[in-house]
């Protein structure tokens, strides 16, 4: 639920902007401040996801308080409320790092969509932080095969640059890692990366999922909604399975590609975007596009840069360092001690067919913890690893 601050001196306004989001969303957790000097006590006491901010106010003024929540409160969103003879005030404010500005008395759809925006991107910035602090431990890649070396060597090379990017291979390799490393080591990393699951999304709502659609559009419309491509700009985009995807989105996404452009479901007006896109599939596009299933044009725009990410079975010397990394995770998780595996142990897993990749093998370091010995030797492997 978002907790927002309302600070204008004027009570009469106080309460129309209360009332507004109130009856918008009853989840809305709302305080008041008639001054900057409150506004500050209020935001140490507590945490607010946004802050409506009057421009001109007795004391300490509107851009002041806005300095010193940028300065101190990074995190929360700042929309200033402007009189009619404020609007170069207003500007002013917009260059210092508010998030958007609205005029007395505020019109009730402009104030509540320009609300609904800044507490959406609020979330996502949260979100992008929460997954860079995970990235370090959750999104590493373990192992110095001959195979993973390249694929490190051309994400140094295309990572800084803006080229798309189609990372193929079986499930469970690692697809997702490989897009995660090419955003944070990118010039996007500051901005959001937004995954879409084209395989879990149902052919029929896929559209409105990456474009977005206007109140209305279609039955369970009940508001204006942004799509993906709209959040993720100055970011990047990861379309996970796109080989699911439907030749009409397709077309749409293809569009997004070459205009930089997009048109929510049910809306009228191009919106422009900014995004990097990474894609990755566990099929062979080539054969797909040979069977009518995916569009030519789409493959060339998105394969400026291809990695194949290979199978475990082909990068095998790469499994004792990642049981060590496994272990240890898990361990950590479950707040137990680290459990060694023997040499022969190691061994014995090598020599099993992986067949669902890196994802089999922590499924099965995890069940070797638990069921096997002190040190997990060859014979637990034998006992507890066959599927």
């Amino acid at each position: 639920m978002a907790r927002i601050l309302i600070i204008e001196d004027e009570r009469a306004i106080r309460n129309v902007l209360k009332n507004i989001l109130s009856d918008e969303d009853k989840s809305y957790q709302i305080e008041e401040a008639e001054h900057g000097k409150q506004a500050i006590d209020k935001m140490v006491e507590s945490d607010f996801d946004l802050a409506l901010c009057d421009i001109k106010m007795p004391g300490m003024d509107g851009i002041e308080v806005l300095d010193h929540i940028r300065k101190n409160h990074p995190d929360t969103a700042v929309i200033m409320i402007s009189g009619h003879g404020d609007l170069d005030t207003a500007v002013e404010s917009m260059r210092k790092g508010a998030y958007d500005y609205i005029s007395k008395p505020p019109d009730l759809n402009r104030l509540l969509s320009t609300v609904r925006n800044a507490l959406d991107k609020h979330s996502l910035v949260k979100e992008n932080k929460v997954l860079k602090k995970k990235v370090g431990k959750n999104y590493q890649m373990i192992g110095e095969s001959g195979a993973l070396a390249d694929i490190k060597n051309i994400i140094e090379k295309v990572a800084p640059t803006d080229a798309r990017v189609l990372i193929t291979g079986p499930n469970g390799t690692g697809k997702e890692l490989v897009a995660h490393w090419v955003h944070q080591k990118s010039e996007r990393f500051k901005s959001p990366l937004i995954e879409v699951n084209c395989a879990a999304i149902p052919a029929e709502l896929i559209e409105s999922e990456l474009f977005g659609h206007k109140k209305g559009a279609f039955t369970s419309a009940v508001k204006d909604r942004k799509g993906k491509f709209e959040l993720a700009t100055t970011g990047t985009i990861f379309l996970d399975e796109i080989g699911d995807m439907s030749l009409s989105a397709q077309a749409k996404v293809l569009r997004a590609l070459q205009e930089g452009r997009i048109t929510p479901v049910g809306g009228d007006k191009e919106i422009k975007v900014d995004v990097r896109v990474l894609a990755a599939t566990n099929k062979n596009l080539r054969e797909e596009i040979k069977e009518g299933r995916f569009r030519e044009d789409l493959y060339h725009r998105l394969s400026v840069i291809l990695i194949k990410v290979p199978a475990l079975n082909d990068r095998k010397e790469d499994i004792p360092e990642l049981t060590t990394h496994f272990a240890k995770k898990i361990a950590e998780e479950q707040g137990i001690a680290v459990k060694a595996f023997s040499p022969a142990a190691i061994e014995e897993l090598q020599k099993i067919d992986w067949t669902g990749n890196i994802r089999e093998l922590r499924n099965v370091i995890e069940r070797l913890i638990i069921l096997g010995g002190q040190e997990i030797s060859e014979a637990d492997v034998k006992s507890f690893a066959s599927k």
